[in-house]
């Protein structure tokens, strides 16, 4: 590595009031290195971040040098640009009714010289020559509403590099493969490897340790504010190092003991011929029992959640509960819940939480019409629900009265499955309830998923984390295109990682 650091901060404070978020933290980012940084939610990362990235101002005495160079506090961000800073957000701010060559065009498209408007000829050759240059396989006048998540990642990476001369530049990722299936991300890791290769930088923020131990070279970690490790070299570490990094203690493997008869009472939930991609999947979820749902994307997996919670329409399909039978080609989210059928979706801010109320608001909205009146909602209730979320759960918030939209993402998360937990479901459907949580959270998490079987209900946790899957559920289902699903046991995510890309040769189908 040379001597001068593409990025160097030091002495990074922030305070809000009272409240010290991040104190005399420091940075340093090597060219052609992807050095990731990790920590808890609310450990000030993302405070860190958005120091780098102009959005806040740090305290003072904070210093900051781009390739050598002294950025001025706090950060503007055309100076930033001008240095080879960019920033590609967890969101990706991407146009889906735009063309990718509009998209890559945002914030600084080509123009003719005495007009000033758009020149999209030159445009689409500027989003062309990015393209191939990071050999990305899309045309720039692609819809990019129409793209495969992986080359949607490319070219909002293509768009935070469109300025940058090859070999300079940082690139700050800010979570933004989160949401990415392994097949995918995996590709985007080859891209990262293209890119530093150059000599460019990237720094990756992550709550995915694997992805962090196999792409960086060094890792940085805060904890409550300051730095817990600084650089270290990443095949030096384990994610067990690393969770003992972030947390100052060791953090345990989820183990329950797996259910191996069905509890008197029966099955949680049967659901049989739900057409997924247009084959008729049938599957049996018993009291106690917390099921696996996984495969590749575009098998159809992902959907299953959806048909089974009314949110989206079935072509063929019934689930019948304790509660209740639903027919899921007629049914809305309103019946389902009354038959026993609570989901908890993947997308929390958009999809599960009214982020602008507070938790004790979110928590209670299930059950106003099952504890309220039309005239009176009494706040007793409320809050002994919400004191025993933040007791079950180990939920960080100062009152129940503290919004949505202030807690860490892992809080919300926790505030999410509470939410319909608090609806005593009989089968209560998660899909990829770990995501983009950090590693104490995800422990929480899993915990009370297990938690809630042991209680007697039926748990269907669709993911694409292996080793979720593997810790906590008693069987996994995967699903190929065409084929029921296939049922493993195992404790080995390489086994079932192994089940899931390698498609069976045979149609031999299966009631799960």
């Amino acid at each position: 590595m040379t001597s001068t650091p593409r990025l160097e901060a030091r002495g990074a404070s922030k305070t809000f009031g009272p409240s010290t978020v991040l104190e005399d933290a420091h940075l340093v980012v090597q060219p052609g290195e992807i050095h990731s940084l990790v920590g808890q939610n609310g450990s000030g990362k993302s405070t860190l971040v958005k120091i780098l990235t102009g959005y806040h101002a740090p305290d003072s005495g904070m210093t900051l040098e781009v390739d050598g160079r002294p950025l001025a506090l706090p950060v503007q961000w055309r100076a930033a640009q001008a240095a080879g800073v960019s920033v590609v957000h967890q969101d990706m701010g991407l146009l889906d009714h735009l063309t990718v060559s509009e998209n890559v065009g945002i914030g600084g498209f080509a123009r003719k010289r005495l007009t000033g408007r758009i020149d999209w000829r030159r445009q689409d050759e500027v989003a062309a020559g990015i393209l191939e240059r990071l050999e990305i396989p899309v045309h720039p006048r692609t819809l990019v509403a129409d793209l495969a998540p992986a080359h949607r990642a490319g070219v909002a990476i293509a768009r935070a590099l469109r300025g940058t001369v090859p070999g300079e530049g940082l690139m700050v990722l800010d979570e933004a493969t989160r949401a990415l299936p392994r097949e995918d991300l995996a590709r985007i890791h080859d891209l990262l490897r293209r890119v530093v290769d150059s000599g460019t930088a990237v720094l990756m923020v992550s709550h995915n340790l694997e992805e962090v131990l196999t792409t960086s070279q060094r890792v940085t970690v805060l904890r409550d504010g300051r730095v817990a490790g600084a650089g270290l070299p990443t095949d030096e570490l384990t994610e067990a190092d690393l969770a003992r990094l972030m947390l100052g203690k060791t953090v345990d493997a989820v183990t329950r003991v797996p259910s191996v008869d069905p509890l008197p009472d029966g099955p949680a939930a049967e659901v049989a011929d739900l057409e997924v991609d247009g084959r008729p999947v049938s599957i049996t979820v018993r009291r106690g029992e917390v099921v696996g749902l996984t495969g590749l994307p575009g098998t159809g997996f992902e959907k299953v959640p959806y048909l089974l919670a009314g949110a989206t329409r079935a072509r063929t399909g019934t689930v019948t509960t304790p509660t209740g039978r639903v027919d899921l080609t007629r049914a809305s989210v309103s019946e389902t819940l009354r038959a026993g059928i609570a989901l908890v979706p993947e997308r929390r801010v958009r999809d599960g939480l009214a982020v602008d109320l507070s938790v004790r608001d979110n928590l209670a909205l299930p059950s106003l019409r099952r504890r309220g009146s039309p005239w009176l909602v009494r706040r007793g209730w409320q809050a002994e629900l919400t004191d025993d979320a933040v007791r079950r759960l180990g939920i960080k918030a100062r009152s129940g009265d503290d919004l949505v939209k202030e807690l860490s993402g892992g809080n919300q998360q926790k505030v999410l499955f509470a939410k319909w937990l608090s609806t005593d479901p009989d089968l209560l459907v998660l899909h990829e309830p770990t995501q983009a949580v950090d590693v104490g959270a995800r422990a929480d998490l899993l915990r009370a998923i297990g938690d809630a079987a042991a209680a007697g209900r039926g748990v269907l946790l669709v993911s694409t984390e292996p080793t979720d899957l593997v810790e906590i559920c008693d069987r996994v289902l995967v699903l190929h295109p065409g084929l029921e699903p296939r049922e493993l046991h195992t404790d080995d995510p390489d086994v079932l990682l192994e089940a899931v890309y390698n498609v069976p040769t045979t149609t031999g189908a299966t009631h799960a």
